[in-house]
């Protein structure tokens, strides 16, 4: 990537992260491309310069959180771990993504604000998430790991409770996204028929070393 594509590529960045702030604080409706130019110290022309129209910064957001949650999803599908390891991780590297300054509130609050062709897309990469945590809540299941559950429902009752935490969470508060995500996973896993106290997160592979759980 040269010089200038890094710098359009970090201006494009810092857009969505002013955007996600303006959605959150305002809603999407109430939001305009003014908002979000003023953020940033930018002309509403400079901001046209590198996206069209709000819509389309909207559907860069979650394109953006959704291809980081499903690339941990990719390594912690392969990983050769438990699956209550596998779950513990998950929700770990989904919580992280929900609390960040740009995904969180975009992912989480207005998904249904996107119109044609952009829901359908962000819907297939959603469906993709949620296929890949069912199948790690059905290979518990088979191995005997977790309790027989419906591992469909037990994937809406994971995704429904992480997503909510961007109703209800302060970022400028206490809690930081490892509490969250323990304490979540730990519920989780209970629910699941897994002792929480037996399990540790997988290492990250860029920090990769040793054991991850039981």
């Amino acid at each position: 990537m040269s010089l200038r594509e890094l710098k359009a590529e970090r201006k494009r960045r810092d857009i969505l992260r002013s955007a996600a702030h303006a959605f959150k604080k305002k809603g999407y409706s109430a939001t305009t491309m003014e908002d979000i130019a003023s953020e940033l110290l930018m002309t509403q022309g400079s901001l046209y310069y590198y996206f069209k129209s709000k819509e389309e910064i909207l559907f860069a957001c979650h394109e953006y959180s959704m291809e980081h949650i499903l690339t941990s999803l990719e390594w912690v599908s392969a990983a050769d771990a438990t699956a209550a390891a596998k779950i513990r991780t998950l929700v770990a590297e989904h919580v992280t993504v929900l609390m960040d300054d740009l995904q969180g509130s975009a992912m989480a609050l207005e998904f249904t604000a996107l119109a044609e062709p952009y829901l359908s897309k962000i819907v297939a990469l959603r469906d993709q998430y949620e296929r890949g945590l069912r199948e790690i809540i059905s290979r518990g299941v088979e191995s005997g790991e977790f309790v027989p559950v419906n591992p469909r429902l037990s994937g809406f009752m994971v995704l429904g409770a992480i997503n909510w935490i961007a109703r209800w969470l302060d970022p400028t508060g206490p809690l930081t996204p490892e509490t969250v995500a323990q304490h979540f996973s730990d519920l989780f896993l209970r629910a699941l028929g897994a002792d929480p106290t037996r399990v540790r997160p997988l290492p990250h592979p860029a920090v990769d070393s040793g054991p991850s759980s039981e």
